[in-house]
């Protein structure tokens, strides 16, 4: 138990994840001393920095601040993505510091406040996002922290209060057992994380043990097909919360929000995909949960402008549409095609893949190669490792031939803009979870100029 009220002293090693900003920002919010180490700068670390967070870039024990001392009023936070050989963390561990994973600390701030936890294994960033700015928008005092940047704040922290927390809940590492939750909800159950879990049974049980950390099961939302007790959510199939007369009008959706109590008509949501609709509809009815004036809501869904790196527009003209997405897993490639398939039938669809982890790569081979060779061309960037050492065998060269549409090819980073320059596609797709981000703005530039 922490009581976080003693704690003064704040050092993140691996400040630039996303969770690990988010939290970072928040307690620099609430006027602690804030530090960090990261191994590598990045746009999220040179914000920290102008936000007055001194962060070292160098794994070495001298470059630990003198503020960060073993007492009572002091904690290091980690991530498990930090390797074990690292300095910094050995030392600290060594030297009997107060030292906490992540998820333990978010759990501790989810104890003091009313709390609103999205699980599943897609769609919590989205979801969380739009709960977020549903409550923001509404005046309640909302502190929220999400995967990813909204881009209503360019940030990853939503602070309009500190009396409601929106989390998302991860399952990786079932960190997400470590919160108290008291409206939540599961968005989705696939299998993922094979890597922690072993098999599907095993993370299914997880989020079956996370379902009952809410006593009250009308404060429980779950995709409607999910074997958890609780109400369900769905988009044009019957359901607790659902979206009803679902129509397409500007590029973006028009629906009715039905819930066990009323009915919300011509709302008004402009990120595409169902499963973009879906979420929204998870975070309405979590917000209509939590008590937000209903009357609000409308005109907040309509404000909300998404997520970095969730279906974002880069390019949108007559002839060229570029879209950048986070999209890691075959079922959320599935929902990035079901989307772009809706908004521009007759187009043809270029997706360029940057697989992430081996053994993700490895455990849903099939599944990519599915979900990918359902668009028009394909080019393949080589496997982000993140956290793992290479599997045997396991190459994105392996996974290409796998791929059945013979509209393929393994391409580099250099490669990259030439290949995308050369295409007749119109839309043009940057997809994956690793450091393909980081190419972004520079095929956006090339892009434009070409056109």
């Amino acid at each position: 138990m922490i009581n976080l009220n003693n704690i003064q002293t704040f050092y993140f090693v691996g400040i630039g994840g996303i969770g690990m900003s988010a939290l970072a920002r928040y307690f620099k919010l609430m006027k602690k001393d804030v530090f960090g180490y990261d191994k590598t700068p990045s746009t999220l670390t040179s914000a920290l920095i102008s936000e007055g967070i001194p962060i070292s870039f160098i794994d070495e024990v001298l470059e630990i601040p003198k503020e960060i001392v073993p007492n009572h009023s002091t904690i290091v936070v980690y991530t498990p993505a930090i390797p074990k050989q690292n300095r910094i963390l050995s030392h600290l561990i060594l030297k009997d510091y107060l030292v906490v994973k992540r998820a333990s600390l978010l759990g501790e701030l989810t104890k003091n406040a009313f709390c609103l936890a999205v699980a599943g294994t897609h769609g919590k960033t989205t979801t969380s996002a739009i709960l977020g700015h549903l409550l923001a928008e509404c005046k309640m005092p909302v502190t929220a922290f999400l995967g990813g940047v909204a881009e209503n704040y360019n940030s990853n922290l939503i602070f309009k209060g500190s009396e409601i927390i929106v989390v998302e809940a991860d399952e990786f590492d079932r960190s997400f057992l470590q919160l108290k939750p008291d409206i939540a909800c599961v968005t989705s159950m696939d299998a993922d994380h094979l890597d922690i879990y072993g098999n599907a049974s095993s993370i299914e049980r997880a989020f079956t043990d996370f379902s009952e950390l809410i006593e009250n099961k009308n404060n429980f939302l779950l995709k409607k097909g999910l074997a958890l007790k609780g109400k369900t959510v769905a988009v044009e199939e019957s359901a607790d919360f659902e979206a009803q007369n679902v129509r397409i009008e500007n590029g973006g959706y028009l629906f009715d929000l039905k819930t066990p109590t009323i009915i919300l008509r011509d709302l008004q949501f402009y990120l595409p995909g169902h499963h973009n609709l879906f979420n929204a509809v998870t975070a309405l009815g979590m917000a209509i949960l939590a008590g937000s004036p209903t009357d609000c809501l409308p005109e907040a869904l309509l404000s909300f402008k998404g997520v970095q790196r969730r279906f974002t527009y880069k390019i949108k003209t007559a002839d060229l549409v570029l879209i950048d997405d986070y999209a890691h897993h075959p079922t959320e490639i599935d929902a990035l095609f079901q989307a772009v398939s809706e908004m521009y039938v007759e187009d043809r669809k270029l997706i360029v893949f940057q697989p992430h982890l081996f053994s993700r790569t490895r455990d849903f081979v099939e599944g990519f190669a599915r979900s990918l060779s359902q668009f028009d061309e394909i080019l393949l960037l080589d496997i982000y490792p993140a956290r793992e050492e290479p599997l045997d065998g396991i190459t994105s060269l392996w996974l290409l031939n796998h791929i059945t549409n013979e509209n393929k090819k393994l391409v580099s980073k250099s490669e990259l803009a030439d290949a995308l320059t050369s295409s007749n596609c119109r839309i043009k797709l940057l997809v994956g979870a690793g450091d393909i981000g980081v190419e972004v703005s520079n095929l956006t530039k090339i892009l434009q100029d070409e056109a």
